[in-house]
């Protein structure tokens, strides 16, 4: 049975973690929030998940737009700055004494509602933030060996029904595509556009490499990732073809090597998808080589976006 990209080894610090309620610090079996909380009761929030590398937050700027932007779609008042945000978020891992191999979950929803009810105007707070920071670090044998995918039937949505470029707390369509890959034995699933091209994962990217060129979708039906865009940087910056592109199934199949990204995980290899070994593998019993260069690069990139 798969675990999913976003499986790691359970870690015993992370049992007296410190969590920031709207500023406020609690221990992790002590921090809750109102069942008439907007998020807990319609999923009505964005959120952000991060890393703290060296005691610092790579692309901080990135997922902070990206966080404002949703807010923004949502009619939804944040009800502090981006910086303020920034140094809530870095307080918040000092005072967990943490600096390295950390992920960080960070929600905002609408606040509290005076009835469960979804329309905005009966909200009578102001916005809930939970920063929950937790040691976690990728599986090791995921990032060398890789990932089983599975195609599911749930499909990637037009943006007038639910505009999937939107980090919302509602998840369902993500959920189903997951609970069909795990029935499957798969680690996570692949997910299609309502045209049958392939779209995305259900909790992170895809690229598939074909005649060392490297592929992704065209981005219409899927989360705008962060680290999906800075691959596709680091591709431009290095002389690898890279395309954003509508492609099928039997190209998948027919690639030479497969990945996923995420800001969890960076760059993670996927050996197989709906039981078709992508590549050479299992002979090669690894990574392929664009795998491993783009690894490397990405490593090389977190250190430098704050070095």
């Amino acid at each position: 049975m798969g675990k999913g990209s976003h499986h790691s080894n359970a870690d015993p610090r992370n049992a007296d973690i410190k969590i920031n309620i709207n500023g406020e610090l609690f221990h992790r079996d002590q921090a809750k929030v109102s069942v008439f909380d907007s998020g807990f009761i319609l999923g009505d929030g964005v959120w952000e998940g991060l890393r703290l590398h060296q005691g610092e937050l790579p692309f901080i700027q990135q997922h902070m737009q990206r966080l404002f932007e949703g807010a923004k779609a949502l009619d939804m008042d944040i009800g502090i700055s981006k910086d303020d945000l920034i140094q809530r978020i870095l307080a918040t891992c000092r005072a967990n004494e943490m600096e390295d191999h950390v992920h960080i979950r960070l929600m905002v929803t609408r606040g509290v509602k005076a009835t469960p009810y979804q329309d905005p105007r009966v909200t009578i707070s102001s916005a809930t933030i939970v920063i929950i920071p937790e040691y976690k670090m990728p599986s090791p044998d995921a990032l060398d060996t890789g990932l089983d995918l599975y195609t599911v039937y749930v499909r990637r949505g037009y943006p007038d029904v639910q505009d999937q470029k939107l980090n919302s707390h509602s998840k369902l369509n993500c959920i189903f595509g997951c609970i069909q890959a795990t029935k499957a034995g798969a680690d996570e699933a692949l997910m299609l556009d309502p045209h049958g091209f392939v779209a995305t994962c259900n909790s992170t990217h895809f690229f598939i490499v074909r005649n060392n060129q490297v592929w992704t979708s065209t981005g219409d039906y899927c989360l705008s990732g962060i680290t999906r865009a800075n691959i596709i940087r680091l591709c431009e910056q290095h002389d690898i073809k890279v395309y954003q592109k509508n492609f099928t199934l039997s190209e998948v199949y027919g690639s030479d090597e497969a990945f996923v990204t995420g800001t969890f995980a960076g760059v993670t290899p996927v050996k197989s998808v709906d039981g078709r070994d992508i590549g050479d593998y299992p002979q090669r019993q690894g990574k392929g080589e664009m795998v491993a260069r783009l690894q490397q690069l990405y490593q090389q990139m977190i250190v430098t976006d704050f070095g």
